[in-house]
């Protein structure tokens, strides 16, 4: 076939480009480890003892000074070796860096079990003791001033909470960002480490554990390997599986979803014991989650972020330790910023900042000055003050950073917001409402009918880590309601602005002709265009509405009440704008589909359909309950 002169100078240039993007990634990568070296002593595959003898691999880089100095620790299950070329290792020397340049010593130590570190890898079984038997072998080293720091996103944040509950004398302070998954219990929420919201499994575990969870059968370095060996060895293999790519949006559609990860010839490992566990399994309990039953002792600057998978209960754990921490030093030394953004996505707010489709404005901050302030306070100092808000928070809509003593702000009043129509709030060209005034004694309801075979699909969204499955941030919901399965509730456009910023509450009086289901809500901003922007969402399993330890199927056609499980935000809906709601029965596959039988769902591969009935009148009113700021205050 031929091939025209200008497309191959067009795929030449190309690969020009890609080649030269290719030796610009790894020259920076080079550039960061030269600057280490004339600036930091670099001790790398240190095999730290734990008491039980297992070994974990640690890198260290520390100041060339005979003064001790604090130490700033990361704990990963993702791998550091900083032989690969690629964004991982180049981020590993960027941090090390940063904290060699501020006075700090930089250790990054993967988790037990993973990659050079020896043991058994389990997400949630993780010994807590490995976090506090590290703080004492780092705090007996000569070069460490017996100060140190912890900080991570994601997974290297959710092992902090249960360690500071441990309250080892070195563990000073903290930076947790993006944290959901190390929360267990707290108040309220009841997710078990994102596991579940409202009794219903969050789907991102599933495309997670398959990148990242370890197979039975895998590589490993013999025990007796010398730090040497460990070295040399480690340019050759870093025992990072290649794992096949796999359509994720396909894949969760598979049933029973307890063999999803078989289906995709995924790793055997957790997954297949973590399926099966109902919210309230003992097994929670006795892992690495923090649970809102245990002591809180080391003082924290907290990491939120709106369109993150557990903004909600993240936050209300800001507030349980405020309340519940140790000491009052404890309980003093607590800090939070809750920022627009998606998962771990605090450093990629610009000028224009976008979370999905949605314009946010300029959401930026000096992150780093922000943590290194905090370490040098906490570190280096002896109770230095703290100079920033107790809480800064991105209030959208306004598009402007924020601050109050206290969350929800102090000017904020839980105001109900009621359901109504004349019986067909179907779509959105239905006539639901919402209002703030109840509905009257006329007993009307809307239904629909939710097929687990036909699920509303999940349009962005709060999430994270679905291998593609779904785009987190805000998108126009428009589309998405025009089903039938999807009732909307919608005020008149609003005659002047109304900032809503706190825990958003729920109650729904529902009946269905099946033996369980779930529910569903949406918070939406309706622009004057009709573009209607997702804020936040949430879900709660019908035979969970008594509590998570217990279970009680429905009796046809019967009412309950259903307190939902609470969503947040801070959001200004200007006038003109509308505040509107969705309800249904699944937001797939954020959330896994509840297949209506009553059975255990995760071993089930038949489900049946459901005709759900939301409750509206004086005797029923369904409602949701807003944090209404009172601008006069």
């Amino acid at each position: 076939m031929k091939t025209s002169l200008h497309t191959t100078l067009t795929i030449l240039f190309v690969s020009i480009v890609a080649c030269s993007a290719s030796l610009a990634q790894q020259t920076t990568s080079i550039n960061y480890k030269d600057e280490l070296d004339q600036i930091a002593v670099i001790d790398q595959k240190i095999m730290m003892p734990m008491r039980d003898g297992v070994r974990l691999c640690t890198d260290i880089y520390r100041p060339k000074t005979d003064s001790p100095v604090p130490i700033i620790f990361s704990k990963t299950p993702y791998n550091f070796n900083n032989w690969r070329d690629g964004e991982e290792s180049t981020r590993s020397y960027r941090r090390a860096l940063e904290a060699v340049k501020r006075g700090y010593a930089y250790v990054v130590q993967n988790e037990r079990g993973r990659y050079f570190s020896e043991g058994k890898w389990d997400i949630l079984g993780t010994p807590t003791t490995d976090g506090y038997d590290a703080f004492t072998w780092m705090a007996e080293q000569p070069w460490c001033n017996g100060r140190i720091g912890t900080i991570g996103c994601s997974s290297t944040a959710e092992w902090q909470m249960a360690v500071a509950a441990l309250d080892h004398p070195a563990h000073t302070a903290m930076v947790p960002q993006g944290f959901g998954a190390g929360v267990g219990r707290v108040g309220p929420f009841n997710e078990q480490g994102n596991w579940y919201r409202g009794g219903a499994e969050q789907m991102l575990f599933f495309s997670w554990l398959y990148g990242v969870q370890n197979d039975r059968v895998r590589p490993t370095f013999p025990p007796d390997a010398t730090q040497e060996e460990l070295i040399r060895n480690s340019r050759f293999f870093d025992l990072a599986p290649e794992r096949p790519r796999v359509d994720w949006v396909e894949a969760n559609k598979h049933l029973p979803i307890q063999d999803i990860m078989k289906n995709v010839n995924g790793p055997m490992g957790i997954f297949e014991d973590m399926i099966r566990r109902k919210p309230n399994d003992p097994k929670w309990f006795q892992g690495g989650l923090y649970h809102d039953h245990m002591p809180f002792g080391v003082p924290s600057f907290w990491f939120v972020s709106w369109f993150d998978v557990a903004s909600s209960p993240n936050i209300a754990l800001f507030n349980h330790v405020r309340e519940n921490g140790a000491d009052e030093e404890v309980r003093d030394n607590q800090y939070l910023v809750i920022s627009p953004n998606t998962h771990c996505g605090f450093t990629r707010s610009r000028e224009q900042t976008m979370v999905g489709d949605l314009n946010v404005g300029d959401a930026r901050l000096n992150y780093d000055d922000l943590i290194y302030g905090w370490f040098d306070a906490k570190l280096k100092q002896d109770k230095a003050p703290v100079e920033m808000p107790r809480i800064r928070y991105y209030t959208m809509g306004k598009n402007q950073w924020q601050s109050s003593e206290v969350w929800p702000p102090a000017n904020t009043k839980l105001t109900p917001m009621y359901l109504s129509s004349e019986g067909h709030a179907n779509t959105l060209n239905g006539d639901g409402i919402l209002s703030f005034e109840m509905p009257g004694n006329q007993a009307l309801s809307d239904s629909f009918d939710y097929d687990p075979m036909n699920p509303v699909p999940s349009l962005g969204g709060n999430v994270c880590c679905t291998g593609g499955a779904i785009a987190a941030g805000s998108f126009d919901q428009r589309t998405m309601e025009l089903r039938e399965d999807i009732l909307v509730y919608s005020t008149e456009p609003l005659s002047q602005g109304v900032e809503v910023s706190g825990f958003i509450e729920a109650v729904l009086f529902v009946s269905s002709d099946a033996k369980d289901t779930d529910f569903t809500i949406k918070l939406i901003d309706v622009y004057p265009d009709g573009a209607a922007y997702n804020l936040d969402e949430t879900i709660q399993r019908v035979r969970y509405r008594d509590g998570y330890d217990k279970e009680a199927l429905m009796e046809k056609d019967k009412v309950y009440k259903l307190n939902i499980s609470p969503m947040s935000t801070s959001n200004y809906f200007a006038k003109g704008h509308r505040i509107r709601i969705e309800v249904s029965s699944s937001n797939f596959p954020r959330f896994a589909r509840n297949l209506n039988t009553g059975g255990n769902n995760f071993d089930e591969n038949t489900g049946v359909v459901a005709r759900n009935t939301i409750h509206h009148s004086d005797q029923h009113p369904s409602q949701i309950r807003l944090p209404i700021v009172n601008e006069s205050e």
